[in-house]
């Protein structure tokens, strides 16, 4: 009993060091819904991709943007890219597990659409080569990362990068500022 107490206090007393340092990213928090609310306004859609933990924060922050947050609105268009499993391993067996997002913002991705990809590492290869497809396509792009970024940080126009060594807390901080940014949408943005 004593253990588990010290292991939820220490687990409480990180996630909150860890979510106390968002405030630090006011800046790119405000820059990250200013690109969501353009995009949206513009009836453009929003592309969001992990993997594992990171593709259930992606599909997660999709459903609450289709279909509600907190209020009763029109449904936004987000598309999680992680969802369908037949696409997925499709594109893995043909074309390798590195392309499955980028093949998908290929199909899916116009001019003026965002994509947000989330990697709690920085270091998916298959989050690198969604970023760089989206690039090429004209998308905005916004990448939820963590630790020091890895191979990807500077590669989106906006970057939410949550420093610490758990990967954990650092999801927890992604699915915070995923809720924020919601809430945030769903305060700006037209309800009918």
């Amino acid at each position: 009993m004593r253990e588990m107490s010290k292991i939820l206090n220490s687990a409480v007393a990180t996630a909150k060091e860890t979510l106390q340092s968002l405030v630090e990213l006011d800046a790119e928090v405000a820059k990250a819904a200013d690109l969501i609310e353009q995009c949206l306004r513009a009836g453009k859609k929003l592309l969001v991709c992990g993997n594992g933990g990171s593709a259930t924060d992606a599909a997660h922050f999709a459903t609450e943007l289709v279909v509600r947050f907190t209020k009763d609105r029109r449904a936004y268009p987000a598309i999680c890219l992680a969802a369908d499993g037949g696409l997925l391993t499709a594109a893995g067996n043909d074309y390798g597990f590195d392309e499955i997002f980028a093949r998908q913002v290929s199909a899916f991705g116009l001019p003026g659409d965002m994509l947000i990809c989330l990697t709690t590492s920085g270091k998916s290869k298959n989050v690198k080569r969604a970023l760089e497809e989206a690039k090429a396509r004209k998308l905005k792009t916004i990448a939820f990362l963590g630790r020091g970024g890895g191979s990807t940080i500077g590669m989106a126009d906006v970057d939410l990068l949550v420093r610490g060594d758990s990967t954990a807390r650092i999801q927890e901080a992604h699915q915070f500022l995923l809720h924020v940014l919601c809430e945030i949408a769903e305060a700006r943005l037209p309800r009918e």
